[in-house]
């Protein structure tokens, strides 16, 4: 899969994820409003939380959005040596397990599969980001994860 085709994979992802947000807010407010959920006392709080559940929902419906458009603005960098935004970074723990990532600017942790390989989203916010932007293939970094480090080989970067 090229860079452009994992975007768009990323923006129809989103996309869907927004459907269903928007759904989600759309019965909260409705269950918010309906007239059996009008309180009988002061402590009836059903349409107060329904209420909040319709903010959150639409709250979030509004974030992706913004990582929509972001993702549709988004330049991609063309094939290079070292990680950078867009680029796609194959790397390998100790273990010999391997993972393969996308630098991405929004939406991290959204998960695309390319055949039998699944890409990650990370962006340079994270802590796996930070430490591998500017690094080349062979390059090796240092992940702490609560009181566990783990090393990472860089095996490919595009």
């Amino acid at each position: 899969m090229t860079k452009p085709e994992l975007v768009q994979q990323i923006i129809t992802l989103l996309s869907r994820d927004l459907e269903v947000f928007l759904a989600g807010a759309r019965a909260a407010h409705e269950a918010a409003t309906h007239a059996e959920n009008q309180p009988d006392n002061e402590y009836d709080t059903l349409a107060l939380e329904a209420s909040y559940v319709a903010q959150g929902q639409a709250n979030r419906a509004q974030e992706i959005r913004q990582a929509i458009d972001t993702y549709k603005q988004l330049p991609v960098a063309a094939e290079n040596d070292v990680v950078r935004l867009t680029s796609l970074v194959t790397i390998e723990a100790e273990d010999g397990t391997r993972k393969t990532l996308f630098i991405g600017p929004v939406a991290g942790g959204v998960k695309i599969t390319d055949q039998q390989t699944d890409i990650m989203v990370i962006t340079p916010a994270s802590p796996l980001g930070r430490e591998l932007l500017g690094k080349s293939a062979g390059d090796s970094v240092e992940i702490m994860t609560g009181t566990t480090c783990t090393e990472y080989e860089l095996v490919a970067v595009r």
